[in-house]
């Protein structure tokens, strides 16, 4: 079966539209890491990502009576950008099935390029079911993002490529997963032809079907995942990709999103460019990597997979990139109300800077501060910090790790409710779009109060809100019951100890 796939990638039609994209050094990370890093520059093809290369060939292999009918897919992205262009390359009629909460960039840039797009649902799934239904309706060939034999080897010309520019030593390739098709397509490459050469798949940690699939030996289902790299947020691994993981793939690191964005910042320094999140996917699982296995003086490539980055986003990023780089800390401390006390906390820190501080009164024997402080980077300095501050009696809750705090409560902190409220808090995701706030408002209807409410627009396709209600028992139930109507993602954040300690009402503080 790998001979086929071997055959199919080498005469893939996918320069036709797809350029051979170089193979960069990356200097910056390469001293910063003390490993050799190189890049491949996917984000430099016309539709800035390797998409187009499993779509062209795909679409080029159609028979005339196929090509007669034309070619439908669902995408929110890349693939529908590759899509598209291939379509308009061969002369053939496209039509893009795309989410109503895809960015308003991603829906021009495809019909500059000539498609038809059709918006439908708040997802991919249901973008994905629509396009099903217009299959059987219109006889149009559907071009499947990942899950097809032609599309993976249009993606593992990524491999051969990579194979003929370096052709020295390499200890491993990083490959950002989504659906799997590029992973799939370059494995099948690289482990017929050089078979030496590690080839690691990278996964958010909140989107990791690949990972999931391969501890339970079969595919599985995520209940749901994370949206912060929309680009290779799947719930379910490619049938046909994941076959070829199963034999091929070495191993799966999975990266969290302040990683994530600490590494669109190494490329940016790299290469004054910026990648998405999912492209970016690969390199943070490379210095991952490198970490754990204390490498040094190694050869290795990451996929620069792609460069669509709504300039929203980057606010956020850019906001997650310190942490992420383990050159900032985020603590909650208790700091006597007294006299020169935070002058005391301050002095105590030394050279360390403090990059974030925020106080409100609240009771009168101890403040609660939210404090973020600079890191040196290296492995154990924020435990050493931590340790250092319970001795000199300053008591601490680390929150470097909390994403709750990350999200809402740091912009929050401005006191606590001055009364028992019997509240119950929750974080939910909704789907982005104008008027998302007023809709989702509105649907949760006048039954219940609202006690607290904090939501930030990031630039996403999906929203994020941190709601307290005054509701417990039997209304607990019914509103988790709305929420699951509604289709909403959600998770209860009651006991989340930055909740707890800075917002929480007195009862969730043990003040009375």
């Amino acid at each position: 079966m790998m001979q086929k796939y071997i055959e199919k990638i080498l005469r893939a039609k996918v320069y036709d539209v797809a350029e051979e994209t170089p193979l960069d050094f990356a200097a910056t990370l390469s001293e910063k890491i003390n490993n050799k890093v190189y890049l491949k520059r996917e984000d430099l093809q016309p539709v800035f990502s390797f998409k187009l290369r499993g779509a062209y060939n795909k679409i080029a292999s159609l028979t005339p009576e196929q090509t007669a009918h034309g070619v439908i897919a669902a995408s929110a992205g890349n693939h529908a950008q590759g899509v598209a262009l291939a379509a308009k390359k061969l002369g053939i009629k496209a039509l893009i099935v795309m989410p109503k909460t895809t960015p308003e960039i991603k829906i021009k840039s495809v019909k500059a390029r000539g498609a038809k797009i059709v918006l439908h649902g708040d997802s991919y799934d249901d973008a994905y079911a629509h396009a099903m239904e217009l299959v059987a309706e219109k006889g149009m060939t559907f071009i499947h993002p990942y899950d097809d034999q032609e599309v993976i080897a249009g993606q593992g010309t990524v491999g051969m490529e990579i194979l003929r520019q370096h052709n020295g030593d390499i200890h491993a390739i990083f490959v950002p997963v989504g659906g799997g098709g590029l992973v799939a397509g370059i494995a099948a490459y690289v482990k017929f032809v050089r078979p030496d050469i590690k080839v690691i798949a990278v996964e958010p940690d909140d989107a990791d079907c690949l990972n999931q699939a391969l501890k339970a030996g079969q595919r599985v289902i995520l209940e749901q995942v994370g949206l912060f790299a929309d680009g290779v947020a799947v719930k379910q691994i490619g049938e046909e990709p994941f076959r070829i993981a199963q034999q091929y793939v070495d191993q799966v690191i999975t990266v969290s999103t302040d990683e994530i964005c600490a590494a669109i910042k190494d490329i940016f320094d790299d290469t004054r460019s910026v990648a998405e999140p999912a492209g970016a996917l690969a390199v943070a699982g490379l210095k991952k990597y490198a970490e754990q296995q204390h490498l040094q003086q190694h050869t290795l490539i990451a996929i620069d997979s792609g460069a669509n980055i709504n300039f929203d986003r980057l606010r956020y990023v850019a906001e997650r990139t310190l942490v992420g780089e383990h050159r900032e800390i985020l603590l909650a401390v208790e700091i006597p109300e007294v006299p020169g006390s935070f002058l005391r906390f301050c002095k105590m820190l030394g050279k360390r800077s403090i990059t974030e501080f925020n106080y409100r009164y609240f009771d009168a024997r101890m403040a609660q501060v939210f404090v973020g402080i600079s890191s040196s980077g290296a492995e154990n300095d924020r435990q050493h910090l931590i340790e250092q501050l319970a001795e000199d009696g300053f008591p601490v809750t680390d929150m470097t790790g909390n994403e709750l705090a990350k999200d809402h409560i740091r912009y929050m902190v401005g006191g606590h409710a001055p009364f028992e409220l019997k509240e119950s808090v929750y974080s939910i995701q909704f789907p982005e779009r104008p008027a998302a706030l007023l809709k989702f408002l509105l649907s949760l209807g006048s039954q219940w109060n609202i006690s607290l409410f904090h939501y930030r627009n990031h630039g996403a396709a999906f929203g994020k809100v941190l709601i307290g209600l005054q509701i417990d028992g039997e209304q607990r139930r019914r509103f988790e019951q709305c929420l699951s109507v509604l289709g909403l993602a959600y998770r209860d954040e009651t006991g989340n100890p930055a909740y707890r300690l800075f917002v929480g009402g007195s009862e969730a503080d043990g003040h009375r």
